[in-house]
């Protein structure tokens, strides 16, 4: 039979326009290395998405990077050692938990200048959040095992949540609810912001040792990572059972949930992030092993470029002893 190759054309044409419409799967590659001064521990990662502003955690000190210019803008210091961050934008108030000084550092965001040291009851200042539904900062504290609340406005500690154990990273639901994990328990608590009470707590076997926490507030899925199992487990909130668990790396410590993406990454102290792609709200596989650097632990991710930032420095071969004047963010992009 004679071919007719316009035919043959058009069948080729319509084969390949489905391909190239077709979503790439995303990757994470190295972008720079923004270099930040100072030597010391280093915890949170934070971003302030309306200001474009990064504030990374360092010993006595909180460095600030514009991520319009990734470039070190300011020094919040004379501190005792800090740990995280939180910013309430509508006051252009910023708030640090300062674990060694038993204390809330209130900060102006447009200046940086510390307004007032906040002493609150308590020990481990460690995690903190602002809950944009009780309009109150929540700071968590490890050794204390309990929850210290601060007005924002007021500039005072307000109240006390008994937690039941040592508490770690937290997520607010915005609604009213406050998700936070005990590291010691391998339990999440459900905080009722209107109470100031834990309202229910569930077991989050098989993790142990749970650490950090991200939201998909639309499908109603909670993102927990902990280290004694090297595990991420999804939690459904309505129920709190553990949907999925998925393997990670050793020495996780965060976890985000990019919403446009569909992505979930765990950054772990063993020099790698796990990306997980989320299939539906029980599904997930992972699609990519990001190598980072060791102890880079923590990161935040801007939720405009979606660019990732690891707190992290260098340090002296099979120890645990940092390179001086070493302290960086690792920044990677989606290519």
């Amino acid at each position: 039979m004679k071919k007719n190759p316009i035919s043959i054309l058009t069948l080729l044409f319509f084969a390949i326009v489905p391909l190239c419409g077709m979503t790439q799967t995303p990757n994470y590659v190295a972008d720079k290395t923004i270099p930040l001064a100072g030597n010391g521990s280093y915890d949170y990662a934070y971003i302030d998405q309306v200001n474009h502003i990064l504030y990374a955690s360092h010993g006595t000190a909180v460095q600030v990077v514009d991520l319009q210019t990734e470039k070190p803008i300011a020094t919040i210091d004379n501190m005792k050692g800090v740990h995280g961050i939180a910013v309430v934008n509508d006051l252009d108030r910023g708030f640090i938990s300062d674990g060694k000084g038993n204390a809330v550092i209130a900060f102006d965001i447009k200046t940086f200048k510390t307004i007032k040291v906040i002493p609150i009851t308590g020990t481990d200042a460690d995690g903190i959040i602002y809950d944009p539904f009780s309009r109150k900062i929540f700071v968590f504290e490890g050794d204390g095992k309990a929850a210290v609340v601060v007005d924002p406005q007021e500039l005072t500690q307000v109240g006390s949540i008994e937690m039941g154990g040592a508490p770690e990273f937290a997520v607010s639901d915005g609604k009213g609810l406050i998700y936070n994990n005990l590291e010691d328990k391998s339990r999440l608590n459900v905080i009722d912001v209107k109470t100031l009470k834990v309202i229910k707590s569930y077991p989050l076997d098989p993790c142990g040792g749970p650490t950090g926490l991200a939201i998909d507030k639309d499908n109603q899925r909670l993102f927990t990572v902990c280290r004694q199992n090297k595990g991420m487990s999804v939690i459904d909130i309505a129920s709190g059972k553990v949907v999925q668990t998925l393997p990670i790396g050793t020495g996780v410590d965060a976890v985000i949930y990019d919403a446009v993406n569909k992505l979930v990454i765990a950054s772990n102290g063993d020099g790698t992030a796990c990306v997980f792609k989320q299939n539906s709200a029980d599904h997930y596989s992972l699609i990519q092993t990001l190598t980072t650097q060791y102890r880079a632990k923590t990161m935040a991710m801007d939720n405009t470029t979606h660019k990732l930032y690891f707190p992290v420095a260098d340090y002296q071969k099979g120890t645990k002893n940092q390179v001086p004047d070493t302290f960086k963010l690792l920044v990677y992009r989606l290519n």
